[in-house]
This record gives C-alpha cells, structure tokens and sequence, in this order.
C-alpha cells in the first residue's frame, strides 16, 4: 500500500517526484508517479488539460526508455490530443515510431515538429533517417505512399510547453517561432536534395552517366554537399569532361578538404588534362590520409612513368 500521506499529495508534487525518479534512472517507479498524478487530474476534466499533457508526455518517455514503444505512442497521441502539437510528444511519438520500424508515421511527426520549431536539431536528424529509410524501402517514389502531413497552424508555432523530465533537448526561445517558416523549406529542400541524388546514384548504376549529372546537378541547386559533387565528377570522368570534374573535386574539396575520392578523382582528371604535377600532388595528398590506398598508389605509378 503506498504510505500514509502519499495519496493526499498533490498532482505537481507527484509530478516533481516522478521528475527526480526518471532523473535517476527509475523509469518505472517514475511512471507509476506521473500514473498517480494523471489519476488525481481525471476529475478535474477539461481544466487540467495543460497539466495532464505534459504528465503524458513524462510517462512516454518513460515507456520510451524502458523499451515499451507501443505504450509510448498511446501516452503520446492522447497528450496530443489535449495540447496538439506539443513537441515533446510528438518528437518522443517519432521515436518510438522509429523503434517500431513505422518509418512513414515517425518521418510525419518529425516533419510536423519541424513545423512547430524549425531550430530542433534532433527533428532535422530524424527526417534525414527517415528518408534514407524509406528510400530504401519504398524507392523513389517513397513519398507517394506516406500519409498526409498536418499543417501546424500559426498559433501553434509559438507554444513553448512546460519543461518536463527527459526533454530530447530544452525548449528553445520563442524567437525560433518566427523562423518557422525558412527553415521548414531548408529542411525541404535538403530532403528533395537528398531524393534527387539516390535517383542520381541509381541512373549510375544503369550506366546512364548524363541523365544522372541532370539529377546530381538539381540536387546541388537545393544542398551542396561534398559526395554529390565527388558523384557527378565521376560521371564526368566517364564522359571525357575533365575540366568539369576537376571543378566539381575542387567544390567537394572545399567542404571537405582531406576527401580521399575528390583528390583521387581530381588527380585522374589532372592526369588527362596532362598536368601531371597537380595530379602527383593530389595523389601524394591523398596517401597522408591513406597511406595503403593501392588505387592511388597505381596511379602514382602511372604519373611517375608518364
């Protein structure tokens, strides 16, 4: 029986001790804590709505630690539908959803906290997971079969929910509500970006090297980033243009300056070109941070006799 007193104590009280519980790792008996507080809060009905949230919200967490993703989701969908678009719930709902392998249902509730605060490093981690995911389930027609994405109405995108145990990350200022809107088409277009260079990479494996510089170079428009550009230089290579690959090597380069492929794929264009000693000096780059890459070290042997 719980002890004397216990019962009498008040739903925030309950609240604070299962906060200490989850800190300590006591994922159970915090549950039971944020259990005994929602019980307290039934009656109150409507009034508590606010309160009994984020002691939905708490208790998913717990479920979400304790490996119980199923209970996790419930606890999070009636938080939602108390307080909706609450982001803690909705970025533990993806989580769990994660865990589940519902990948579709965990890439909406990421892409609808983007929505409520476009600045939650944890949300633009997931919809990147979520898309390499269903890439690779679904293809490239992935984003046909997902379900409808809500749109989170303005009035939602400046609540800032009380802070609760186990928050994936504070709650940021309410000035990041203002950015809703940039940078939910950044993370749009790094996703597009993301879709258009996997159509790339397929077009490559069926050896149509033009068609996939047309997507690769879409691709660029949206993201720069360094392995679409070490992609597109190799359809380059394949199509006799050297110049070109050798500016798309010195882009990746840019963004990352040790890149084994861009400095063994810029010394081949090089080579090409005829300027053997740009082409040595990348190879002999290359081999500081790969000493043993016998690629290159064959190359360095053909520059050497050329």
């Amino acid at each position: 029986p719980p002890p004397p007193g216990a019962m009498a104590a008040s739903p925030g009280a309950l609240r604070r001790a299962g906060n200490e519980e989850f800190r300590r790792g006591q994922y159970g008996p915090a549950a039971a804590l944020y259990t005994r507080a929602l019980e307290l809060l039934e009656a109150a009905g409507e009034a508590a709505a606010e309160e009994r949230s984020v002691l939905l919200a708490n208790r998913a967490a717990c479920h979400l630690k304790d490996g119980a993703c199923g209970l996790c989701v419930t606890d999070c969908s009636s938080a939602l539908e108390l307080v909706p678009f609450g982001i803690k719930p909705l970025l533990r709902r993806a989580a769990a959803y994660e865990a589940l392998e519902r990948y579709q249902l965990a890439y909406v509730d990421y892409k609808t906290a983007l929505q409520v605060d476009c600045s939650i490093p944890a949300a633009h981690d997931g919809v990147n997971r979520m898309t390499k995911a269903l890439l690779e389930k679904d293809g490239v027609n992935w984003r046909q079969k997902l379900p409808p994405i809500p749109t989170v109405p303005v009035s939602a995108q400046t609540r800032w929910s009380v802070p609760s145990a186990g928050a994936p990350g504070a709650n940021a200022p309410p000035a990041a509500a203002q950015r809703a809107g940039p940078g939910e088409n950044a993370a749009g277009g790094t996703e597009k970006a993301q879709t258009l260079k996997a159509e790339g990479n397929e077009l490559v494996k069926k050896g149509n090297h033009k068609k996939a510089v047309e997507k690769y170079t879409e691709s660029l428009k949206l993201n720069q980033e360094c392995a679409t550009y070490t992609n597109r230089a190799l359809c380059y290579l394949t199509l006799k243009q050297y110049k070109e690959a050798v500016q798309d090597c010195t882009e990746a380069l840019r963004l990352d300056p040790k890149n084994v492929k861009a400095l063994y794929r810029r010394a081949q264009a090089l080579k090409e070109l005829k300027d053997y000693k740009s082409s040595i000096a990348d190879i002999k780059s290359l081999l500081k941070t790969e000493p043993k890459n016998t690629a290159a070290l064959r190359l360095l042997q053909e520059l050497n006799r050329a």
